[in-house]
């Protein structure tokens, strides 16, 4: 029997809690399997990261344990050394 969700019927928005969660693996090459709207950083560090938006990449340095409200497409192996990345989705 599936789930109750009183949730499925809100709308989506970028301020909306996310309905999806995914550990990450870093990769030069490999882009997330869809774009984040946001990522948990459970192991504090750097995090290189591609936007969503397009662009060259961005390190947030010394990223504390917790949310990073920025939608991207990739982290980056090279130059993050946080750890316990989550992405989350709509």
């Amino acid at each position: 029997m599936p789930i109750n969700d009183p949730y499925s019927a809100h709308a989506v928005s970028a301020s909306a809690p996310a309905r999806r969660a995914e550990a990450v693996t870093p990769s030069d090459t490999v882009d997330l399997s869809a774009v984040a709207k946001s990522l948990y950083v459970g192991g504090p560090g750097d995090v290189r990261v591609l936007p969503a938006g397009g662009g060259a990449a961005v390190t947030l340095s010394a990223h504390p344990i917790g949310y990073l409200p920025v939608q991207i497409s990739r982290v980056l192996a090279t130059g993050t050394t946080a750890t316990s990345i989550v992405a989350l989705f709509d």
